[in-house]
């Protein structure tokens, strides 16, 4: 880290919250939350066998922390180093243009449940939101420092390393490694370096970081359970936009299934299109008739099926992806996209292997009660940080500092993320944009250590 020595009082106290925020985090939080989800991926993890459904990854680092200290407490531990790790990083770039408002805001931020709460939920969520944000924080690092090359590349291995799990973490988060490679050739011309150089440079780390996306998912796979769950996902995404297509039009014709599996045509327009909102697929996925329907259906014809809707009606498709998504990004039942969780709960027999009792004691209930106060505030609102984000990218890339750079290609990832749910959301679960909020935040305090710099030269 390139650790200046102009660190004033403002400074100091910043860096102050930040470790008294992790403290309060772990605190509040340790050894973790623990939703259905996470208890599954968990004995995944113990047993070192993975199904595809979710990221192995996960799974995988979840039985890296159980092996030393049974529990999820070790990866709650990771994921708080990871965020409170890079805002001290961040504070420690520039301390001497800390003012009152940079631990003012730093404060806020702190407290926020996206901060307080969330950084104690065991989701895939949020490692992805924490590795995102470390990454590229590594490398405004690693722009700052450019002229020391060994630093330099002591920080631009710590990026690649972070974006890399980043991009292992979540089905579309290698959506995230272009961002990158653009910005570090970005950050090179700025630094002085030729654009021929400088692109040359960025597409060689971009294909380094996609050859070792291939090779952890090929090697994670090799204790696989033998499950196709990206497979299934697509199958259940293109049946969800059937079901909402129908809903919105039963008149909606469906030659391919109609002659192939008439049966099937019969379970879309009935069960399934009464059964589909786009709050959530699962009263339609979880329907007895529905989910036998659907593993005993010919992949390849409901495939076939779902381009020919998309072909031949273009704006009916995009009509029901615009409203899932409005669901996903806007939440207008925030109750009902589950923005809150505490304690511990999951199918009994994975907790009985794991001997994990369910949990939901006095500090999960005082949580609870801490992030349910901000409900229909901005503070639950993707929409509101998503204006926040977007509003910082301006500035930053009005000033365009090298390190600026890598913070606006933070955003630009979070934000490419967030709107690659407008093709592939399926539920309105607030988790799943966490990133966006949180490197919203974070863009918030790298503007506000230097508040005075950023509207000087942007004005």
């Amino acid at each position: 880290m390139k650790l200046a020595t102009d660190w004033n009082r403002q400074a100091i106290l910043t860096a102050a919250f930040i470790l008294a925020g992790f403290a309060a985090t772990l605190a509040v939080s340790w050894p973790g939350h623990l939703s259905p989800d996470s208890i599954v991926q968990l004995l995944q993890g113990r047993e070192g066998t993975y199904n595809s459904w979710h990221p192995p990854v996960m799974a995988w680092l979840l039985g890296q922390g159980d092996a030393l200290i049974p529990g999820a407490g070790l990866f709650v531990a990771f994921d708080c180093v990871l965020l409170f790790g890079a805002l001290f990083a961040l504070v420690a770039m520039n301390p001497g243009r800390a003012t009152v408002a940079t631990a003012a805001i730093g404060l806020l931020v702190l407290l926020s449940p996206q901060v307080l709460l969330y950084q104690g939920l065991v989701w895939k969520d949020v490692l992805f939101a924490d590795t995102l944000v470390a990454g590229f924080v590594a490398l405004a690092q690693a722009a700052s420092a450019w002229e020391r090359f060994r630093l330099r590349v002591v920080w631009l291995t710590a990026s690649g390393a972070l974006l890399l799990l980043a991009s292992l973490t979540r089905q579309n988060g290698a959506i995230v490694l272009p961002i990158a490679a653009a910005a570090l050739a970005w950050i090179a011309t700025r630094r002085g370096v030729a654009w021929a150089r400088a692109v040359l440079l960025g597409a060689a780390c971009l294909a380094v970081l996609l050859v070792a996306v291939a090779g952890a998912r090929a090697l994670l796979d090799l204790r696989g359970d033998g499950s196709d769950g990206p497979a299934e996902q697509i199958r259940l995404l293109q049946l969800y936009d059937l079901a909402g297509a129908v809903a919105h039009e039963p008149g909606l014709p469906l030659e391919t299934l109609s002659d192939d599996d008439p049966k099937f045509v019969q379970v879309i327009r009935g069960k399934a299109a009464r059964l589909y909102t786009p709050e959530r697929n699962d009263p339609m996925a979880e329907d007895p008739s529905v989910d036998a329907a659907l593993t005993n259906a010919d992949p390849d014809e409901i495939g076939t099926q779902w381009r020919a809707f998309v072909a031949a009606r273009p704006w009916l498709y995009l009509r029901v992806r615009a409203t899932d998504f409005f669901w996903v990004f806007a939440t207008p039942d925030i109750v009902a996209c589950r923005p809150i969780f505490t304690g511990i709960d999951g199918p009994e027999p994975e907790m009985k292997a794991l001997n994990l009792p369910p949990r939901h004691d006095a500090r999960d209930r005082a949580l609870e009660i801490y992030g349910k106060a901000f409900l229909g505030t901005p503070v639950f609102s993707h929409v509101a940080f998503a204006l926040l984000a977007l509003a910082c990218l301006v500035l930053l890339l009005r000033r365009r500092r090298p390190a600026d750079l890598a913070i606006a290609a933070l955003l630009a990832s979070a934000l490419a993320f967030t709107a690659s749910f407008f093709a592939i959301s399926i539920a309105c679960d607030y988790r799943y944009l966490y990133a966006l909020d949180l490197s919203a935040l974070v863009a918030l305090v790298y503007l506000a250590l230097d508040a005075r710099g950023i509207l000087r030269e942007t004005a």
